[in-house]
């Protein structure tokens, strides 16, 4: 019996029960546990990758984490302070998080680290190499007693989102097929339309764009479960004015493949990423009704600037022979994360203090 790609998958779940809402197609196409995206074994992160992430440029980037929740970790009175961080992948932030932190006895002394990450393929990877003190779990209701920060790097981005726009009525897309996929628009639910409303949101006609609900719910678990502490989240993306902003009237939707950008998300179904911008008014203003203070909201080139990373940076390279090589290296990391994405990615921090 020969076996199914996942493409061959979705269509038969359509043709089964007719078109599927184009966000329960992206979680498939990321998340299906045998042939979804994050679930395949397939190198998706640096130069033989689909993409890149900060922490892959240096570790300086997560020596600047570490320094951070230092600061959070005073600010709380310095108790035992627990560090969750979801989607870690490979791993790599979370070992350069704690080879910063070790320097800090104290702190370390006090610091338990949990990942939440769903792809099997990423644990087995990122085991290989963390401490065996990092505690892995499936969820955040698993944590107990939990007080001190809840990390995530470029993770928000990648929740399946719903699409619509806006004609008479605001409609949703759905994804039909038969030997392939073709777009069908239907009515939107009450529960997208009061997204909008409750953020003030007023689409022009024929305005394509994305809601992200699955980042609501997420942070609702959250708050559910963090006993005090704060949030703290990268991640690419805006304020609503920027992303409803009539320069984007096609939305944000986008694809990665071999460091390819494309906007056709139904090509290559389970082989290529899919992302779109997070809306962090939204976090901000659903975090507010939920006890979570905003304590500020930045891009993430001021957040390193502030906690010193152009200094870091220069005295990681301190000790390399070729100075001019050095030199190039500080200037091109400097760039990316300060300028590029430094610019293109947002932090924001938010609180609970009961």
């Amino acid at each position: 019996m020969m076996m199914m790609t996942l493409q061959e998958i979705i269509l038969e779940k359509i043709q089964s029960q007719g078109p599927i809402r184009f966000v329960d197609f992206m979680e498939i196409c990321l998340y299906h546990p045998e042939f979804g995206y994050y679930f395949s074994s397939r190198n998706k992160i640096g130069k033989d990758g689909d993409f890149y992430t900060s922490p892959y440029l240096t570790p300086v980037f997560g020596a600047m984490i570490g320094r951070k929740m230092e600061l959070l970790w005073k600010t709380l009175g310095s108790p035992n302070f627990t560090i969750v961080e979801y989607g870690a992948g490979s791993g790599r932030l979370c070992a350069d998080i704690l080879a910063y932190l070790k320097n800090n006895e104290p702190f370390y002394s006090r610091l338990k680290y949990c990942i939440i990450e769903k792809s099997p393929s990423m644990r087995l990877l990122a085991k290989k190499h963390l401490p065996e003190n990092v505690i892995w779990y499936d969820s955040i209701a698993e944590i107990q007693e939990l007080e001190g920060c809840i990390i995530s790097n470029e993770l928000l981005d990648n929740f399946a989102v719903q699409q619509v726009k806006m004609e008479d009525e605001l409609l949703e897309l759905f994804i039909a097929g038969d030997n392939g996929f073709t777009e069908v628009w239907k009515p939107a639910t009450a529960e997208l339309q009061k997204y909008f409303q409750d953020l003030d949101i007023q689409l022009p006609k024929g305005f394509r764009t994305e809601c992200n609900l699955q980042a609501i719910d997420w942070l609702k678990d959250i708050v559910t479960h963090l006993k005090r502490g704060f949030v703290l989240s990268i991640d690419y993306g805006g304020l609503s004015s920027e992303l409803y902003h009539s320069s984007r009237r096609n939305g944000t939707l986008l694809s990665y493949y071999n460091h390819q950008i494309s906007d056709c998300m139904e090509e290559r179904p389970g082989e290529q990423d899919i992302t779109a911008h997070v809306n962090f008014s939204a976090l901000m203003y659903y975090g507010e009704r939920m006890n979570l203070k905003t304590i500020s909201y930045t891009d993430q080139g001021q957040f390193l600037l502030e906690l010193g990373f152009k200094q870091a940076l220069e005295q990681s390279y301190l000790h390399e022979k070729n100075v001019l090589q050095a030199a190039r290296q500080v200037a091109l990391i400097g760039h990316a994360l300060l300028f590029d994405m430094g610019k293109k990615y947002k932090v924001l921090i938010q609180e609970k203090n009961n």
